[in-house]
């Protein structure tokens, strides 16, 4: 999702619930336990828990139609990791009814089970200032994981072996890595996925899904062959199955608008031998084609290779303004086709999506690219960009420079997504939010 971030950055320099059952927790001492099978007790208090959020989410204005299909599992998620450096900047978040809660709270009222974080190795320069995008290093997922369990969601782990954004156009190799033989660096991406995954069990952070990963089309962590990249992604499942057993791990790629390209992914993972659960994709409905595509894409994977399936990003606009003086990568002229930047068009959108994944054999879930982004500051750009530098509440900071020179060291600044975020520039929660609670029953007739 960075590339979007990054498309947008230019312009502005110019211009100025039921909560699926994969799981593992820490027990106690040193002692790691799966959870493979709720009681029935659990199960009973998870159903009555769903149907009663589903009873309490109603719009008078929003209109959503239902989606069938729906396992009762399915997942809503939403990748949520800057939440902390907004909050440093001054952020709070509202209900509908204007109460400051917890926007994990909120995020759990309204249909969400599941919580995204991304991991960075050393998003940091040698004086301790942060690159941006969230600051997001393991203190930050275990501040977002703790929140998502306290809120009764699970949370899907993303490393992305890199000190910053890794997407299809860039997978940089960590600092401390630089240098190192291969077979050094699949050791440390093994011992840096453990070492994680037991600080977050450690915290009791209650983990469904490891991503081994992130947008990982043709290269990660600066390899470039497949029979490196599959060895990179072995050695961090790896350690996912030893310290979380009973966790999903979960591939992510982009690009489902390239006819075959799945496919061919997939024919890799399997020559290889690759252990996983899940093949995850990104979809932005302004990049990558019709959601017929995207559904016939992802059905050769699981149709020939037996995946489970997930859609790992996805998000859309409620509407063309700009609230953080950066620009947005989404403007009024890159709205698709039928689905107008509003807030009726934003949730349109979103049920799509998962009306789309619901039809896909074995697909599991959806998740939304950080609906919790929103501008920190909002009276100036000048006002915003001294809080984009102390607290990486922008898509970077200046001092990303010494590590993504060519990118963040010129491009770097405000977020560029707050108009595709699901809460409004003041942190209320939009009526679209409602749209995970709304779609298994639908509320046309109502």
């Amino acid at each position: 999702m960075k590339k979007i971030i990054r498309l947008v950055a230019l312009i502005t320099v110019f211009a100025f619930s039921f909560v699926p059952l994969f799981s593992c927790k820490r027990a106690g001492g040193n002692e790691y336990t799966e959870i493979t099978d709720a009681t029935e007790k659990t199960e009973k208090n998870e159903i009555k828990e769903t149907k009663e959020t589903e009873m309490k989410i109603t719009s008078d204005t929003l209109r959503v139609k239902k989606v069938d299909g729906l396992s009762k599992d399915f997942i809503f998620g939403m990748d949520a990791s800057c939440v902390p450096s907004l909050e440093a900047g001054g952020v709070k978040y509202y209900d509908y009814d204007s109460n400051e809660k917890d926007v994990y709270k909120i995020l759990a009222e309204n249909g969400l089970n599941y919580i995204r974080v991304r991991i960075w190795n050393d998003p940091f320069d040698k004086n301790g200032n942060g690159y941006g995008g969230g600051n997001c290093g393991i203190d930050n997922a275990i501040a977002v994981g703790k929140r998502a369990t306290a809120n009764g969601m699970k949370l899907l782990v993303n490393f992305h072996y890199s000190d910053f954004w890794a997407d299809p156009q860039k997978q940089a190799v960590p600092k401390a890595w630089k240098g190192m033989t291969f077979e050094k660096k699949c050791d440390a991406v093994y011992q840096y996925t453990k070492e994680c995954l037991e600080k977050l069990l450690a915290a009791n952070i209650d983990i469904g899904m490891v991503q081994v990963g992130n947008e990982t089309n043709d290269f990660m962590c600066g390899e470039k062959s497949w029979d490196k990249i599959t060895a990179l992604m072995s050695a961090g499942s790896k350690a996912v199955r030893e310290v979380c057993p009973d966790a999903l791990v979960v591939l992510h790629f982009s690009n489902p608008e390239k006819v075959g390209r799945y496919e061919g992914y997939a024919y890799q993972l399997n020559k290889y031998d690759v252990d996983y659960d899940v093949f995850a994709s990104s979809y932005y409905p302004f990049w990558h084609g019709t959601f017929e595509n995207l559904k016939r894409e992802l059905e050769k994977v699981t149709s020939k290779y037996g995946k489970k399936i997930m859609i790992a990003e996805t998000s859309y606009a409620y509407t063309p303004d700009d609230t953080d003086f950066h620009g947005n990568t989404v403007s009024a002229q890159m709205a698709a086709k039928d689905y107008p930047l509003t807030i009726q068009g934003q949730a349109d959108l979103v049920r799509d999506v998962i009306a789309t994944a619901a039809e896909i054999e074995n697909c599991i879930g959806v998740f939304y690219w950080e609906g919790t982004w929103i501008a920190a500051g909002g009276k100036s750009y000048e006002e915003n960009r001294v809080l984009w530098e102390k607290n990486g509440s922008g898509w970077a900071s200046s001092y990303a420079a010494e590590y993504d020179p060519e990118d963040g060291g010129k491009w770097y600044g405000g977020c560029a997504v707050d108009n595709q975020a699901l809460f409004d520039k003041n942190g209320k929660a939009l009526e679209s939010l409602k749209v995970f609670a709304l779609v298994r029953k639908g509320n046309l007739d109502s």
